[in-house]
């Protein structure tokens, strides 16, 4: 465990877990580190680096503007508050959104790039319906998790894994603080800084995935430098749980490619 300062004085818990090469893993909007404990050991032989994004976790939780740049900059905080000058970024989700910042404004941090079940943002991504965002917007919890449940995962896999669940959000989150995360990523849009990513980049996507449509995967293979997409066929958003054995696989030979 260790505590970041931010460069406006918030503080940013990070976990630290292994030894070998660093591996930053960047969580979803709106949830804290434990949305990675379900894969977090298929990266054994890295130092793996996780964080809880501002209003989530262990972090403050200010009450001003989040934007994804912004958790761009945090991360680069814990990577000096951890004396890591350049480690590999998987980023899902907003994670994703996150770490496109990261190696377009920090090439010399960011070695090499996963970028999964992500978008560049705003009028140039592909964004999930109005139906679903209305639906996800709902008053009950219990309704909401339903629908956000069907997101992440296949009928199948559910009715074979009753939980818990790592990917419904920081529960301990205040109200205004979530508002400010999907304000956060609602608003990201990367795309005039998307060519500017130096790093070798490997896009993941699942097939299925209504969250974050899969042609997102394509589009941004197609804007960054040196960036290559693999969509895996019926999986949703979180594919990186429901098909851990490919994509941490995949995962793993693209950071340490063979000769």
């Amino acid at each position: 465990m260790g505590t970041a300062l931010a460069a406006d004085g918030t503080r940013v818990a990070y976990q630290l877990d292994g030894e070998g090469p660093p591996l930053v893993l960047l969580a979803g909007q709106a949830n804290s580190h434990h949305w990675w404990d379900p894969v977090r050991a298929d990266f054994g032989g890295y130092r793996t680096i996780t964080l809880d994004w501002r209003g989530t976790g262990d972090s403050d939780r200010p009450d001003v503007v989040y934007s994804t740049e912004g958790f761009a900059d945090d991360v680069i905080a814990v990577l000096d508050d951890a004396g890591i000058e350049s480690a590999d970024v998987y980023g899902t989700s907003m994670g994703g959104r996150v770490a496109q910042w990261l190696a377009a404004r920090y090439p010399q941090r960011v070695r090499r790039l996963v970028l999964g079940c992500t978008s560049p943002g705003k009028k140039h991504g592909h964004e999930r319906s109005h139906e679903i965002r209305r639906a996800l917007a709902q008053a009950d919890q219990a309704g909401r998790d339903r629908i956000l449940l069907d997101l992440m995962y296949t009928p199948a896999w559910l009715a074979n894994n009753p939980g818990p669940y790592y990917v419904l959000g920081d529960r301990t989150m205040p109200t205004y603080a979530r508002g400010r995360h999907l304000v956060a990523s609602n608003n990201h849009d990367a795309w005039d800084e998307l060519p500017n990513i130096k790093a070798p980049t490997l896009i993941l996507h699942g097939a299925d995935d209504l969250f974050s449509p899969a042609a997102n995967a394509d589009l941004l293979a197609t804007r960054i430098p040196d960036a290559r997409a693999h969509v895996l066929p019926n999986a949703r958003h979180a594919y990186f749980h429901e098909y851990r054995t490919i994509a941490s696989q995949l995962v793993r030979d693209f950071l340490n490619p063979t000769p």
